[in-house]
C-alpha cells in the first residue's frame, strides 16, 4: 500500500474494502477502546440477562416449558463466553471485565433492570427483548472486527430460537382464558417501551454512532434498528390479537414504514443511571454469585495446573 497513507488512513481502507479486523492486527486506540466498550456491554447483558428469566424456571407451566426456559437461560450464559473471550483479544483482562461491572463502572442494557412479574413476562421477553436483540445483532455478524462478527454468528441462530419459544408461549395463552389474554397484553404493555429503548437513543443524541458506522462496528443506526424492528413487530401483535401501548402508531403508506410516538428517554436514562426498578437487585445478585462461585474458579484452576504437572511429568519420564 502507498506508504504516503497514515496507518489511520489504511486502516479505514481496509474497513472501506470489508476487510475483516483481527486481534493481532494494527487498530487505532479509539477502535480498540470502542469495542472494548460494546462488546464488553454487550457480555455483561447476557449474563445479566439470565436473573430475569431464571426465577421462572421452576414456576414454569410444565415440563416442556421449564426444559425450554432452562436451555434459553443456559444459552445466555454461553453467549456471555462467547463475548469476553472476544473481548478479551483485545488485550484486557476477564478479571477486569468482571471488576467494572460489579462496580458499576460498566454497563449492560438498561432492559433487564425491569421486574418479571408474570409468565407472560416471560414470552414477552422472549417475543419483543430478543427480537430487538436479534435486529441489532444480525447485522453485528457483518461487523469489522472479525472475533465479535464470528461470535455473532453462533449467537443469532440461538436467539432466533429463543425469540420463537417466547412467541409460542404468547401465542398459546392467547388462544388459552380471557384471563390469559389479559396477562399477555399487560406484559407487552409494560415491555414494549423499554424494547424500543434497547436500540439506544436517537441518533442526534447518540454521540458515538457516527464514528462507529464509519469504522463499520455498526452496520445500522440505532433508529434505522427501530424502525425494522417496530415494521416486523407489529404484524406478529396483530396475529396474536393484542395491541401494542401507542395510540400514535399507525402505517405510513407514503413512507411504507410505521409511525410511532415520543419514546420517554428520561426513563432511559435514569434506568441507564442505576435508579430503574431493579438495577440494584440484578448488580447484587451478579456479585453474590460471583463471589459465591470463587471455589468453583479456585478448584478449576487448581485441577488445570495438577494436569499440567502430570503432562510434564510423562513428558520427563519417556
Amino acid at each position: 500500500m502507498d506508504s504516503t497513507y497514515s496507518m489511520e488512513e489504511r486502516f479505514q481502507l481496509r474497513i472501506d474494502k470489508e476487510e475483516k479486523i483481527e486481534a493481532r492486527d494494527w487498530m487505532p486506540d479509539a477502535y480498540r477502546k470502542t469495542l472494548i466498550r460494546q462488546v464488553s456491554q454487550h457480555a455483561h447483558s447476557e449474563i445479566v440477562g439470565m436473573l430475569p428469566e431464571s426465577n421462572w424456571i421452576t414456576r414454569a407451566p410444565s415440563i416442556k416449558r421449564k426444559l425450554a426456559l432452562l436451555a434459553k437461560v443456559q444459552d445466555e450464559g454461553g453467549h456471555g463466553l462467547y463475548l469476553y473471550s472476544a473481548t478479551e483479544t483485545l488485550g484486557i483482562n476477564r478479571d477486569e471485565l468482571i471488576e467494572q461491572l460489579h462496580t458499576g463502572k460498566a454497563k449492560y442494557s438498561s432492559i433487564f433492570n425491569y421486574p418479571t412479574l408474570s409468565w407472560a413476562d416471560i414470552g414477552a421477553i422472549g417475543w419483543l427483548v430478543d427480537g430487538a436483540a436479534i435486529m441489532n445483532q444480525v447485522a453485528l455478524c457483518r461487523t469489522s472486527y472479525g472475533p465479535y462478527a464470528r461470535a455473532m454468528v453462533r449467537i443469532c441462530k440461538e436467539e432466533s430460537f429463543h425469540q420463537r419459544q417466547g412467541y409460542d408461549i404468547l401465542l398459546t395463552m392467547c388462544k388459552g382464558s380471557e384471563a390469559q389474554k389479559e396477562m399477555v397484553q399487560d406484559a407487552v404493555n409494560r415491555w414494549w417501551w423499554p424494547s424500543l429503548m434497547m436500540f439506544g437513543p436517537n441518533d442526534d443524541a447518540s454521540p458515538n454512532s457516527a464514528q462507529s458506522l464509519k469504522w463499520k462496528i455498526k452496520r445500522l443506526s440505532n433508529d434505522e434498528l427501530r424502525q425494522r424492528f417496530v415494521d416486523a413487530t407489529v404484524p406478529q401483535a396483530e396475529i396474536l390479537g393484542i395491541s401494542l401501548p401507542d395510540p400514535l402508531l399507525k402505517y405510513n403508506e407514503k413512507r411504507g414504514q410505521y409511525d410511532f410516538g415520543p419514546i420517554d428517554w428520561d426513563e432511559f436514562f435514569q434506568v441507564v443511571a442505576g435508579n430503574g426498578p431493579c438495577n440494584k437487585e440484578r448488580l447484587a445478585a451478579r456479585v453474590k454469585a460471583h463471589e459465591e462461585g470463587a471455589w468453583v474458579r479456585e478448584a478449576s484452576v487448581a485441577y488445570a495446573e495438577k494436569q499440567k504437572n502430570r503432562l510434564l511429568s510423562d513428558v520427563a519420564v519417556a
